[in-house]
Parts: structure tokens; sequence; C-alpha cells
């Protein structure tokens, strides 16, 4: 069980800290929707392929497959659809969490669901 909690951490952290490099890459003129979309799938990515990589070298954390990362997508789809589609959902957490932290927590919570 601890592998899996220092698993969630670096996923997270390389979750928060890779989108931005990805996002860079991406073109910045799409609406709010389909920028929601590729943000969603790209934090699913980024969780499952840390979940891949530190399957290697985590003791008790198997290897995940696809349907890991396909529910990792919807996870963070959902999450992507509260922030854009429930804009008070957003007023209503506290100032300190951002709220493109929603689908990222739906990507993690994905990943774990199906481990």
């Amino acid at each position: 069980m601890l592998g899996y909690l220092v698993l969630v951490i670096l996923q997270i952290i390389a979750a928060w800290f890779g989108m931005p490099k990805v996002m860079s890459y991406i073109p910045s003129n799409l609406g709010s929707l389909a920028t929601a979309a590729i943000e969603a799938a790209i934090y699913a990515l980024i969780v499952w392929i840390i979940g891949v990589l530190f399957s290697f070298v985590l003791k008790d954390v198997r290897m995940p497959g696809t349907p890991t990362l396909a529910t990792a997508l919807v996870g963070a789809l959902i999450g992507a659809a509260i922030v854009v589609f429930l804009p008070a959902f957003g007023v209503s957490i506290p100032r300190a969490i951002n709220p493109q932290f929603i689908p990222l927590a739906g990507a993690i919570l994905g990943y774990l669901a199906r481990r």
C-alpha cells in the first residue's frame, strides 16, 4: 500500500509540472471544451506512463494495462467536464485548490479504480 501512496505522489508531481510543458506544443486558439479535453487526455496519459515506469521500481505496484489508461482517461474527462460545464463547482472549492487539479484527480482516481 505504501508503494501506491508513493506512486500517487509521483503521478501528481509529474502531471502537474509536465502538463504545461506538453501543452506548449499544442495550439492555444482552440475552444475551452477542446482545450479541457486535451488537458484531460494529457493528464491521463502522464498518470498512466508514470504508473508503467514506476511499476518496475516500486514494490507491490503492478503494471497497468490498457484498461487502466481508459479508466484514467474517463476519470480525467469527467473532471474536465465538471470544470467546463459546472463553473459554480469551481467557486465552491477553496481558493487554495486550483480548478485544474480536478481533471488530474479524476485521472488518478480512474487509475486507482482499475488497479
